[in-house]
């Protein structure tokens, strides 16, 4: 007889024997689906609200970092401690000259509280003026109509892109197609609304949310409703928003900025309190390694539980040797091997194992298809279960398998045939 003639019929008396018994296996794989439920269960959770708190980190922008304008706290050239910094254009322009590490770099100047009106409503709104960098190192994607040009910026032209809380206060119960084009008064100047931004759900900002903001073309803000007069006369700006190159570098992508703004300032590089930043990458990464180790530490807890349902197939798996002692004696007396016992055991526990690993996956899979059907809220993207994580499982249900049957195909294997012949129940 082939070996896979072999295989086919030790499986086959493995479900034979399993069906016999079928009220202990039933327990047995309740104990063994339940921790294949809780394992999968817990680690596409954890998945889950990694990839949310990550989409959030993209509502605020693409990999990037808020430079602020700060106060030196250590001395730097024969400068004292104490000095404010204030940032300008100039030096956007010499980061993105300087910090070859730096892939897009755009000045953040703004006004809160600016009138807006519509012939419909008016209120005060949040001011930001962009140029098409700033628009995609923040992701403020333009959803109907065109976002602000460069031709905007350096004509000054007096367009804007509304936000979508905005845009519902001055136009509630237009249609996008009646507001496009459009005229609102912004600081008493009228605009063209050329765009309209979509809805964004935000649980973090450091400047209000974007739907409550009204966009325009940076030197449009400077002139006609500048937040400081410096603003106008002398490029000054709020702060400023950087990209690094490459998510590996942002660490030296930082260092970089901090030599280049420590020079035009005077101030130490060293000296984060001058030039303090906000790097998401920093943030999302930090994130990241509580997740994980969340991940790992539930993980831990369910692999305990899926242990637990080990020792269950163990306990059958020795009851079933006990129970059939008198057959084993007879099969090694007509021949069969130790070998053939201890692989016959071994599979029988590992079918086991296998069908309720299946049952429970299939019970995750179902679960994770009516969790994801529906609607989620900004911070949780719902149960991922991939190939890789149902491969994982597999392979530790095997190892479960296996472990708990070898014991007692081990103890059946060594019996003699004599001895396993004189056995009494």
């Amino acid at each position: 007889m082939g070996i896979y003639a072999r295989c086919k019929t030790v499986l086959y008396q493995a479900v034979a024997e399993l069906w016999r018994h079928k009220l202990r296996s039933f327990l047995t794989m309740f104990g063994i689906g339940w921790g294949v439920c809780a394992l999968v269960l817990i680690a596409a959770s954890g998945e889950g609200f990694r990839q949310g708190q990550r989409k959030n980190w993209e509502q605020l922008g693409d990999r990037i970092v808020m430079v602020f304008p700060g106060r030196t706290e250590l001395q730097a050239g024969g400068r004292r401690a104490g000095r404010t910094i204030r940032f300008y254009e100039s030096d956007v322009e010499a980061i993105a000259g300087q910090c070859p590490l730096v892939r897009k770099v755009a000045a953040e100047v703004k006004n809160w509280g600016v009138s807006c009106e519509s012939p419909q409503n008016s209120g005060q709104f949040l001011v930001l003026g962009v140029d098409p960098d700033y628009l995609s190192i923040r992701n403020l994607p333009t959803a109907i109509g065109r976002p602000i040009s460069w031709n905007d910026v350096e004509q000054g032209s007096r367009v804007c892109v509304l936000g979508h809380a905005v845009r519902k206060q001055l136009f509630e119960g237009k249609s996008d197609a009646e507001v496009l084009g459009s005229s609102i008064r912004l600081a008493g100047y009228p605009y063209e609304i050329v765009g309209l931004m979509g809805e964004k759900n935000q649980n973090s900002s450091y400047d209000g949310w974007d739907n409550d903001k009204v966009i325009i073309a940076s030197t449009a803000l400077r002139r006609d409703c500048p937040p400081f007069p410096e603003a106008a006369t002398e490029g000054r700006i709020q702060n400023m928003i950087y990209q690094p190159k490459s998510v590996d570098e942002w660490q030296a992508a930082q260092v970089q900025v901090r030599r280049t703004l420590g020079r035009i300032h005077r101030f130490d590089p060293e000296d984060e309190a001058a030039a303090p930043m906000w790097d998401t990458i920093q943030t999302a990464t930090i994130f990241d390694g509580i997740f994980k180790s969340l991940g790992w530490f539930l993980g831990a807890v369910a692999f305990v539980t899926l242990s637990l349902g080990g020792l269950g197939v163990m306990n059958t798996m020795m009851t079933s040797v006990t129970e059939r002692t008198s057959e084993i004696g007879l099969k090694k007396a007509v021949g069969a091997t130790r070998t053939r016992i201890l692989f016959e055991f071994t599979l029988e526990g590992l079918v086991l194992s296998l069908v309720a690993g299946t049952c429970g996956m299939a019970i995750v899979l179902g679960l994770a298809a009516i969790v994801n059907s529906l609607p989620m809220p900004a911070f949780y993207s719902g149960l991922p279960v991939d190939g890789l994580l149902a491969l994982r499982v597999t392979l530790i249900l095997g190892v479960v398998g296996v472990l708990s049957a070898l014991p007692p195909a081990w103890r059946a294997a060594q019996m003699t045939p004599v001895e396993a012949l004189r056995f009494e129940k």
